[in-house]
């Protein structure tokens, strides 16, 4: 049986979590660098957790300059086994106004200037990312985010840009035209890095306004986005309380093998790979590298 620990990686607004008993601000390192600030670590419901602000506490980093391989890397170091991605987003569909929840199960990765892979040349890995997303951890968040009565949809698509701009129109019509939900610039490499670390992960989007598609996005004011970007991180906060009790009980491995997503992934022979990558590696793929 596994004593889960929940990493939880605070987007746009949300910069801290209320309610951790025992809360300690530390200074992580990691060989890929320096996450985006301090870990928060503390106990919610006596589970213990470590919380990430993911630009940092005043948010001083673009997503295009987030260092993600350091901070899941910082995660998977402080013992974490399940990862909860809350992210603000764009929507790109009516039904899902701004407000709105959405626990994703898919992502379109359109980010190009990123780290995207703990691995390279001297160490060569292959996850799969056909279901990027714990569906044991969405269940959870989708029945949290139900018992609070929040405006939530189990199921979507998170299209993730580069950013730091904000779509064309003819951008914004393109995705939807591919089935996307939302829209956002952050959850990529995230998602592809926490597989690789053998991590659980799942992604909360949180609807701060209609992306520029839409006939009324000329009228949306800055005011009124943020407004309902602090709205959104409050109900976060909520929601992180409601999920992390049940998500703490102690499990065994992970029904959709994330924790195991190695196994068959490093295709680099014993005797070809660099020990200089595999120091690196070390707290991420140390369970398969020895």
């Amino acid at each position: 049986m596994i004593q889960p620990v929940i990493g939880i990686i605070g987007g746009s607004g949300l910069y801290d979590i209320d309610g951790l008993e025992d809360k300690t601000w530390r200074r992580v390192e990691t060989p890929w660098g320096d996450p985006s600030d301090e870990l928060m670590f503390g106990r919610l419901a006596g589970i213990q957790c470590v919380f990430l602000p993911r630009h940092g506490r005043g948010h001083p980093t673009s997503p295009t300059h987030l260092n993600y391989r350091a901070n899941i890397d910082a995660l998977k170091r402080c013992g974490v086994t399940d990862v909860l991605s809350l992210s603000a987003v764009g929507s790109l569909k009516a039904e899902l106004p701004p407000g709105h929840f959405v626990v994703v199960d898919q992502f379109i990765d359109r980010s190009f200037a990123r780290e995207k892979t703990f691995f390279g040349d001297g160490i060569v890995a292959h996850v799969s990312m056909a279901h990027p997303v714990c569906n044991r951890l969405g269940d959870a968040l989708h029945g949290a985010a139900s018992g609070l009565s929040l405006p939530v949809t189990r199921g979507g698509t998170y299209l993730v840009m580069e950013g730091p701009q904000f779509s064309t129109k003819a951008e914004s019509e393109l995705y939807r035209s591919w089935g996307c939900s939302v829209i956002g610039m952050t959850n990529m490499p995230e998602a592809k890095l926490a597989r690789e670390a053998e991590l659980c992960y799942a992604t909360v989007a949180m609807v701060t306004d209609f992306d520029c598609w839409h006939p009324d996005h000329d009228h949306v004011t800055v005011e009124a986005v943020v407004q309902v970007l602090l709205g959104n991180a409050d109900k976060a906060r909520g929601l992180v309380q409601a999920a992390v009790p049940e998500l703490g009980k102690p499990r065994a491995l992970c029904p959709c093998g994330c924790d195991r997503a190695l196994d068959n992934a490093v295709i680099t022979a014993p005797s070809m790979r660099d020990p200089a990558l595999a120091a690196k590696l070390s707290v991420v793929a140390g369970r398969v590298l020895g």
